[in-house]
Protein backbone atom coordinates (compact mmCIF):
# COMPACT_ATOMS: atom_id res chain seq x y z
CA UNK A 1 0.00 0.00 0.00
CA UNK A 2 1.52 3.30 -0.98
CA UNK A 3 2.47 5.83 1.95
CA UNK A 4 2.87 9.57 1.50
CA UNK A 5 1.91 11.86 4.65
CA UNK A 6 3.09 15.00 3.90
CA UNK A 7 4.13 17.54 6.90
CA UNK A 8 2.86 20.95 7.00
CA UNK A 9 6.01 23.15 5.62
CA UNK A 10 3.56 26.40 5.27
CA UNK A 11 1.54 28.00 2.57
CA UNK A 12 4.39 28.64 0.25
CA UNK A 13 5.94 25.00 0.06
CA UNK A 14 1.76 23.82 -0.14
CA UNK A 15 1.09 26.04 -2.69
CA UNK A 16 4.40 24.47 -4.65
CA UNK A 17 2.76 21.02 -4.36
CA UNK A 18 -0.65 22.47 -5.40
CA UNK A 19 1.54 23.18 -8.37
CA UNK A 20 3.15 20.20 -9.28
CA UNK A 21 -0.07 17.99 -7.96
CA UNK A 22 -1.54 20.08 -10.57
CA UNK A 23 1.11 19.04 -13.33
CA UNK A 24 0.79 15.37 -12.46
CA UNK A 25 -3.11 15.96 -13.45
CA UNK A 26 -2.62 16.85 -16.67
CA UNK A 27 0.16 14.14 -16.83
CA UNK A 28 -2.40 11.29 -15.97
CA UNK A 29 -4.68 12.56 -18.31
CA UNK A 30 -2.82 13.36 -21.06
CA UNK A 31 -1.51 9.84 -20.62
CA UNK A 32 -4.74 8.09 -20.54
CA UNK A 33 -5.86 10.13 -23.85
CA UNK A 34 -2.80 8.64 -25.69
CA UNK A 35 -3.64 5.11 -24.38
CA UNK A 36 -7.54 5.20 -25.60
CA UNK A 37 -6.25 6.16 -28.92
CA UNK A 38 -3.81 3.57 -28.88
CA UNK A 39 -0.55 4.52 -28.15
CA UNK A 40 0.96 2.70 -25.76
CA UNK A 41 3.44 4.22 -22.53
CA UNK A 42 6.52 4.69 -24.81
CA UNK A 43 5.09 8.25 -26.03
CA UNK A 44 4.78 9.43 -22.52
CA UNK A 45 8.11 8.06 -21.49
CA UNK A 46 9.92 10.01 -25.15
CA UNK A 47 7.96 12.78 -24.16
CA UNK A 48 8.94 13.05 -20.70
CA UNK A 49 12.52 12.16 -21.64
CA UNK A 50 13.35 15.22 -24.14
CA UNK A 51 11.46 17.04 -21.13
CA UNK A 52 14.34 16.20 -19.02
CA UNK A 53 17.07 16.75 -21.48
CA UNK A 54 16.01 20.01 -22.40
CA UNK A 55 15.99 21.06 -18.69
CA UNK A 56 19.79 19.47 -18.39
CA UNK A 57 20.65 21.49 -21.28
CA UNK A 58 19.01 24.49 -20.07
CA UNK A 59 18.22 25.06 -16.49
CA UNK A 60 21.31 23.80 -14.89
CA UNK A 61 24.93 25.11 -15.04
CA UNK A 62 27.30 22.39 -16.92
CA UNK A 63 29.43 21.07 -14.69
CA UNK A 64 31.36 18.07 -13.44
CA UNK A 65 30.68 18.99 -9.36
CA UNK A 66 28.10 16.72 -7.87
CA UNK A 67 28.00 19.10 -4.93
CA UNK A 68 27.64 22.31 -7.68
CA UNK A 69 24.80 20.25 -8.98
CA UNK A 70 23.35 18.93 -6.26
CA UNK A 71 22.64 22.83 -5.07
CA UNK A 72 20.76 23.56 -7.69
CA UNK A 73 18.78 20.13 -8.83
CA UNK A 74 17.82 19.74 -4.77
CA UNK A 75 17.33 23.63 -3.66
CA UNK A 76 15.60 24.59 -0.60
CA UNK A 77 12.20 24.71 -1.63
CA UNK A 78 12.70 21.24 -3.96
CA UNK A 79 13.77 20.03 -0.66
CA UNK A 80 10.81 21.13 1.22
CA UNK A 81 8.81 20.15 -1.46
CA UNK A 82 9.55 16.72 -1.29
CA UNK A 83 10.91 16.58 2.40
CA UNK A 84 14.13 15.80 0.88
CA UNK A 85 17.36 14.36 2.85
CA UNK A 86 20.45 15.04 0.44
CA UNK A 87 23.52 13.65 1.05
CA UNK A 88 25.92 15.55 -1.64
CA UNK A 89 29.62 14.37 -1.96
CA UNK A 90 32.01 14.72 -5.04
CA UNK A 91 31.49 11.16 -5.63
CA UNK A 92 28.19 10.95 -5.18
CA UNK A 93 24.41 12.53 -4.30
CA UNK A 94 22.10 10.50 -2.45
CA UNK A 95 18.62 12.02 -2.27
CA UNK A 96 15.95 10.43 -0.13
CA UNK A 97 12.31 11.56 -0.97
CA UNK A 98 9.82 11.71 2.08
CA UNK A 99 6.92 12.77 0.13
CA UNK A 100 5.88 13.25 -3.10
CA UNK A 101 3.26 15.31 -4.51
CA UNK A 102 2.69 13.49 -7.88
CA UNK A 103 1.81 10.32 -6.60
CA UNK A 104 -0.49 12.37 -4.09
CA UNK A 105 -2.08 13.64 -7.36
CA UNK A 106 -2.48 9.94 -8.94
CA UNK A 107 -4.29 8.38 -5.87
CA UNK A 108 -6.60 10.93 -5.99
CA UNK A 109 -7.16 9.97 -9.52
CA UNK A 110 -7.24 6.17 -9.13
CA UNK A 111 -6.78 3.39 -6.59
CA UNK A 112 -4.52 1.68 -9.72
CA UNK A 113 -1.23 1.27 -7.87
CA UNK A 114 0.28 -0.82 -10.63
CA UNK A 115 -0.60 2.34 -13.30
CA UNK A 116 0.74 4.77 -10.33
CA UNK A 117 3.88 2.43 -10.11
CA UNK A 118 4.10 3.22 -13.99
CA UNK A 119 3.83 7.02 -14.26
CA UNK A 120 6.25 7.51 -11.57
CA UNK A 121 8.77 5.57 -13.51
CA UNK A 122 7.58 7.36 -16.65
CA UNK A 123 8.18 10.88 -14.11
CA UNK A 124 11.27 9.65 -13.17
CA UNK A 125 12.52 9.68 -17.27
CA UNK A 126 12.47 13.62 -16.79
CA UNK A 127 15.68 13.12 -14.16
CA UNK A 128 17.39 9.89 -16.39
CA UNK A 129 16.73 12.79 -19.41
CA UNK A 130 18.73 15.39 -17.20
CA UNK A 131 21.47 13.15 -15.83
CA UNK A 132 21.94 12.14 -19.41
CA UNK A 133 23.04 15.83 -20.28
CA UNK A 134 26.27 15.74 -17.66
CA UNK A 135 28.46 13.00 -18.73
CA UNK A 136 30.07 12.71 -15.98
CA UNK A 137 27.39 11.51 -14.04
CA UNK A 138 25.14 8.49 -13.90
CA UNK A 139 21.21 8.08 -12.49
CA UNK A 140 20.04 5.25 -10.48
CA UNK A 141 16.40 4.76 -8.71
CA UNK A 142 16.25 3.35 -5.72
CA UNK A 143 12.86 2.61 -3.66
CA UNK A 144 10.17 4.36 -4.67
CA UNK A 145 7.29 5.61 -2.67
CA UNK A 146 4.91 4.66 -5.79
CA UNK A 147 5.78 1.14 -5.47
CA UNK A 148 4.89 1.28 -1.63
CA UNK A 149 7.89 2.08 -0.02
CA UNK A 150 8.37 4.87 2.86
CA UNK A 151 10.69 6.75 0.51
CA UNK A 152 12.36 7.69 -3.03
CA UNK A 153 15.97 6.81 -3.67
CA UNK A 154 17.51 8.93 -6.53
CA UNK A 155 21.44 8.76 -6.87
CA UNK A 156 23.71 10.72 -9.34
CA UNK A 157 26.83 8.99 -9.22
CA UNK A 158 30.22 10.51 -10.66
CA UNK A 159 31.30 8.52 -13.86
CA UNK A 160 34.84 6.91 -13.35
CA UNK A 161 36.54 8.00 -16.44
Amino acid sequence: MIKNNPTDKGQHIKDLRDAIEHRATWFYYLVEEGLKRGLNYDFARAAIQGCGCFHGKSKYTPTDDLVAFSKEFANQNVQDIFEMDVDAKPEAMKIEFHYCPLVSAWRKLTNDEEKIAKLCDIAMDGDRGIASQFPDFEFSLGKTIAKGDDICEVCFKKVRK
